[in-house]
């Protein structure tokens, strides 16, 4: 039985790995969160591997919290640079692939189409910055380290952009959203389910250690606004509220968001023959088990 060990599953990606896991026998889940293990102490991290022996570890931890990170900057290199760079140090040492979350942050370039893992980063803003030093370091801690940069996430736990409207659109009878930032959401559960999945297959002898080495993009399909976004939740719901767009320099933020962050999903779906659902079919999913 394979014994996956999941790090930061308080937050979204984590609690839908959690409802997955409730639903699955031949796998022990090993969940743990700030209070549990500090990833950032690099003792910590080595006596856990030693004690847990984990054969994969998915790092679902991150500071996310973009604007807060321009001053709360060693924290956010703590948790998305050097906690990053102990767990692929210990997975290396264990033999435990490694699969870990980045962002479309990265990008921030002007490149109007679907972007490839390949594709020139350029980082703006603190958050962005560490994000992708963090991939730098499992990249080169651990020759099977997966990164998958997502976009948008949200899910029925936590703080995100849909509860947020739908909240919103409960209490007011106007919204205004950014319609300038052009992407596709991700539903956490999703995401959740392809990286198991991804783990199955590797588990079977159908994905090759070379596969398991470097970045994939994961999203949903589609494209859309965040006033698009917020207009089909708003809309699925029923809620009496009209939804404007706006531009961005109409709502300045103390972090840049990526203008263009389309992610083409084109070698994660090669490399591993999984399809991935459209953006509105996960959302009326996700609002279903709301």
């Amino acid at each position: 039985m394979a014994k996956i060990l999941v790090t930061g599953a308080n937050g979204q990606v984590g609690r839908e790995l959690q409802v997955l896991a409730a639903q699955r026998s031949d796998v022990q889940f090993i969940f743990t969160n700030r209070n549990l293990l500090d990833i950032t102490d690099g003792e910590a991290v080595e006596k856990f591997f030693n004690e847990q022996q984990p054969d994969y570890c998915i790092n679902c931890a991150a500071y996310t919290a973009v604007d807060k990170a321009e001053t709360e900057t060693d924290l956010a290199k703590a948790v998305n640079v050097t906690a990053v760079q102990h767990l692929a140090t210990q997975c290396h040492k264990h033999g435990a692939p490694f699969i870990h979350f980045s962002t479309d942050y990265v990008y921030h370039n002007s490149l109007n189409r679907p972007l490839r893992e390949d594709d020139p980063t350029e980082p703006k803003g603190i958050y962005a910055q560490t994000k992708l030093d963090g991939e730098k370091a499992a990249l080169e801690a651990h020759d099977h380290s997966m990164i998958v940069r997502t976009s948008w996430v949200y899910s029925t736990f936590g703080h995100n952009f849909v509860k947020t409207m739908l909240r919103l659109g409960g209490e007011r009878d106007r919204l205004t959203v950014v319609f300038d930032q052009i992407g596709s959401p991700t539903y956490a559960r999703s995401l959740a389910d392809a990286m198991l999945k991804v783990i199955q297959l590797h588990r079977m002898g159908t994905v090759s250690q070379e596969k398991w080495h470097g970045i994939y993009h994961y999203s949903n399909e589609g494209v859309c606004s965040w006033y698009d976004f917020a207009k089909a939740a708003i809309d699925a719901k029923g809620l009496e509220c009209e939804i404007l767009p706006i531009e961005t320099k109409d709502f300045p933020t103390p972090a840049q968001r990526p203008p263009f962050s389309l992610l083409n999903k084109a070698k994660f779906k090669s490399a591993f023959g999984l399809t991935i659902p459209h953006w509105q079919e996960d959302l009326k999913c996700m609002l279903e088990h709301l």
